[in-house]
């Protein structure tokens, strides 16, 4: 089965309402996640740190109203039920009950389905004989409230927001949500990020507790991340929470650089405003914000390796020595695959953070130029004229995807 006809038959498969769902070498299963660290979000007046066993009270939370209409999708983060508990998809290989090898499965920023994955989750599936993830991050996919997937009510917002800022560059239905939400509260990009990581740890746990239905408790995994997926995933390997990612392979595609050499201002992605308000706080002035939000100064500063490393993959040049080091002592466990024509993640910048200004780290990276017409968003179209093309550049890539899982 090559991609396309892969894309229409697992499209179909998802959203099908048999209880069973097979295709060709793979099923297809449904199960209930629900998040434990939802209680670090926005919404309330005491936070309590289970690792260090202390209460605490915010004294300051950014917050500009300058990025709302009426106060349309600024719902109190922490009361999201979506958010909270949620069905999650895997991929595995056909009449495999518990399987040991897993592949987790991480997506990009402002994804609202998982039709473009669900053939590169089988051909991972297929190529590697593992059991493939499709894990959503915090407000994303099925974590996210129908409503701002409303194409009516999102194309008004988004029409609103254009009047309100005349020179504003890619708003639109698709995006309107999103940069609303992070343009007048862009901490919301690090607390759902730390929700999302302390979800994967969880997930990870509660496997080994021998709780998953599929997942043996000895299980070994690895991680394929895309776009901003690969945030999350390289901040869960260089944290190497307990030690649970020592065996674990990195492959990141369209992925891997510093937060700040990113450029998502697109119609799918962030319109221009609020990628502006993002890069003034995470980048511009987050150190003096972290003076006065003592809640994110905790996870971010104090004890917490995961915040350090977030904040070390925030700007290329701050932290570099740390970031650097880390990279270096997981190198032969992470692999890149870039494009060149990609405008969101830029080949040589990915290269300049894995590889690391001195090019004394050895990941390699591979950059590609597919002879069809793509973008980030977009690497493999499935209804382009040119199919046939389409099918072998796909084949290309996840040949060296699997090729590297598959090494001992």
């Amino acid at each position: 089965m090559n991609y396309t006809e892969s894309f229409y038959a697992l499209k179909e498969l998802f959203s099908s309402l048999e209880t069973r769902k097979k295709l060709d070498t793979i099923e297809m299963d449904e199960l209930e996640f629900e998040s434990l660290s939802y209680k670090i979000l926005p919404g309330i007046k005491d936070y309590y740190c289970d690792i260090h066993k202390t209460v605490l009270k915010p004294e300051f939370s950014f917050f500009t109203e300058i990025g709302t209409i009426e106060d349309n999708v600024h719902i109190e983060d922490i009361y999201v039920e979506e958010n909270q508990k949620f069905k999650y998809q895997l991929i595995r290989p056909s009449g495999n009950e518990k399987v040991k090898k897993v592949t987790f499965l991480f997506h990009g920023i402002n994804e609202k389905d998982w039709n473009k994955y669900l053939p590169w989750a089988k051909a991972i599936c297929d190529g590697t004989q593992s059991t493939v993830i499709l894990f959503p991050t915090a407000f994303h996919m099925q974590r996210a409230p129908k409503h701002w997937s409303n194409k009516r009510a999102m194309y008004k917002l988004s029409e609103l927001r254009k009047q309100r800022f005349p020179n504003i560059i890619n708003s639109t239905l698709s995006n309107v949500a999103i940069s609303m939400r992070l343009h007048s509260m862009p901490q919301r990009f690090i607390w759902s990020g730390l929700q999302t990581y302390y979800d994967v740890i969880h997930f990870i746990e509660d496997c080994k507790k021998d709780k998953h239905p599929f997942i043996d408790k000895d299980f070994e995994f690895n991680i394929f991340a895309f776009s901003i997926g690969g945030f999350l995933a390289q901040i869960l390997k260089l944290t190497n929470y307990n030690n649970y990612f020592d065996k674990t392979r990195v492959c990141l595609f369209c992925s891997g650089s510093a937060f700040n050499r990113m450029s998502p201002v697109s119609k799918f992605i962030l319109d221009s405003e609020a990628n502006v308000a993002l890069y003034s706080f995470m980048v511009e002035h987050f150190d003096k914000i972290l003076q006065k939000d003592n809640l994110l100064h905790h996870y971010i500063k104090d004890g917490h390796i995961e915040g350090q490393v977030f904040n070390a993959m925030l700007d290329y040049q701050k932290m570099r020595e740390f970031r650097e080091q880390l990279l270096k002592k997981y190198e032969k466990q992470i692999y890149a695959i870039t494009l060149r024509n990609d405008n969101v993640i830029p080949s040589f910048e990915v290269i300049n953070t894995l590889q690391g200004a001195y090019r004394n780290i050895n990941i390699p990276v591979d950059e590609v130029d597919f002879d069809h017409r793509y973008t980030h968003e977009n690497p493999f179209p499935p209804n382009s004229l040119e199919k046939e093309t389409v099918d072998k550049n796909f084949s290309y890539i996840f040949n060296k995807v699997c090729e590297f899982f598959n090494q001992s």
